[in-house]
């Protein structure tokens, strides 16, 4: 009997656990799946939390619901895997063994790794929407804030949803505006990076979007420290950013114990093969999802697309084959813009977003590089289909490798 071990319960966990089971013969593969709760949530569903569109109801539901017949829910939290001897070890002692292992415990938020951010302001008037409850307190701050200096913020990359600091951007300038208080908000967004958007045809088509909603920016800013008692955000270089309101991402980062197996870098990624996920170091490891380390966006869209590309690789690995599945680092991102309408992103490892139609030449129903109300609705259906088609492991009508067909090719400026 074959022991094929997942660890992580999440979106990728959950799809490679539906897609193998059927593919593995039941008499000669067990499949085990860890987790540490029996709540999955609907991670892009906290961006709208802290501005009452969404509640714990919509986007949380039992982990056991998704997980398919023939696959064992063990819960638990890892101590540590020993990938020598195939091995493991949940705290309390219980040891796993497997023949292959697939980690997909993601990415989680640390906001213990910038000195001040756990501070005595910490919920109060320092935030963060990369959890449920940050997102709760976050929408219970919000409902009775007045106004003032609201800072959005991001550590550093990579992060889960690149794109979702803008989206909050844009729906907190709707929401503001909505309850008439828009004139009473000043907004800045403070990014590692060199802009918003950081790509030549993005930044041209897009550019400007942040100087419409009257919203200033402060670019390549490395945060140092928060200095609670002032409000001010520190960067390396000693510059300051003064806040009412602070709305961070904190540094993302793998598990606590993928450090402790000596399986990651130093954001607790694992580095495999960005093609098949194949682990660097192990032949019987694969890291899927936000787990591993490939260079492109830790977006619920990548692991949609990469995992019909891994279930072949995966039964042509165990079986001794070449694994032929090449993955492109295809992604695609809708970016809910305010006020009804949204603007949607397509690119991959090669080839920046660009202007068009997706996923039909000539029809869309989705436009590229622009604000429609389609984009919009195509953000919030997606919620149904991630409950309905994702999770159970089911293809889409898409294309998992890029394509460029209905896409406007532009020289860069």
């Amino acid at each position: 009997m074959n022991r094929l071990l997942i660890l992580g319960g999440g979106t990728a966990g959950t799809i490679v656990a539906n897609r193998l089971r059927r593919r593995l013969d039941e008499d000669s593969w067990q499949i085990t799946v860890v987790d540490q709760d029996d709540r999955h949530l609907y991670q892009p569903g906290q961006l709208f939390v802290p501005f009452g569109i969404y509640q714990s109801r919509d986007i949380a539901r039992p982990r056991r619901q998704f997980i398919p017949d023939g696959v064992d829910l063990v819960m638990g939290e890892i101590e540590q895997v020993i990938p020598d001897e195939s091995v493991c070890r949940l705290i309390g002692g219980r040891e796993l063994p497997y023949d292959y292992l697939v980690i997909a415990t993601g990415a989680s938020p640390r906001p213990d790794q910038t000195p001040g951010f756990e501070g005595p302001e910490w919920r109060k008037s320092i935030h963060e929407f990369y959890t449920f409850d940050g997102a709760a307190a976050l929408a219970a701050k919000l409902a009775q804030w007045d106004g003032g200096r609201m800072a959005i913020h991001i550590v550093d990359m990579p992060i889960k949803c690149p794109v979702a600091p803008l989206e909050f951007t844009f729906l907190a300038d709707a929401f503001f505006s909505d309850r008439g208080m828009r004139d009473r908000v000043e907004m800045v967004y403070v990014t590692p990076l060199d802009g918003a958007f950081t790509k030549p045809v993005a930044a041209r088509h897009l550019g400007g979007i942040l100087e419409e909603r009257k919203v200033g920016i402060e670019s390549e800013f490395a945060v140092e420290r928060v200095d609670v008692e002032e409000k001010k955000l520190v960067s390396y270089d000693e510059r300051e950013v003064d806040f009412d309101l602070l709305v961070t991402v904190p540094l993302n980062m793998g598990a606590d114990y993928i450090e402790r197996s000596g399986l990651g870098d130093d954001l607790n990624y694992v580095p495999v093969d960005k093609a098949t996920f194949l682990s660097k170091a192990h032949d019987n490891v694969f890291a899927v999802g936000d787990a591993s380390d490939i260079p492109t966006s830790k977006a619920g869209s990548v692991v949609h697309f990469s995992l019909e590309l891994f279930e072949d690789n995966f039964v042509n690995h165990v079986h001794g084959r070449q694994m032929t599945k090449a993955f492109d680092g295809h992604a695609n991102c809708f970016i809910e813009s305010g006020h009804g309408k949204g603007l949607l992103i397509d690119f991959n490892y090669d080839t920046q977003p660009l202007p068009g139609r997706y996923p039909l030449p000539g029809l869309g129903p989705f436009s590229l590089l622009r604000e429609t109300e389609a984009n919009h609705w195509g953000k919030m259906m997606f919620r149904w289909v991630y409950w309905n088609l994702l999770l159970p492991g089911n293809n889409l009508p898409l294309d998992p490798l890029m394509s460029m067909a209905g896409k406007e090719e532009e020289e860069p400026a």
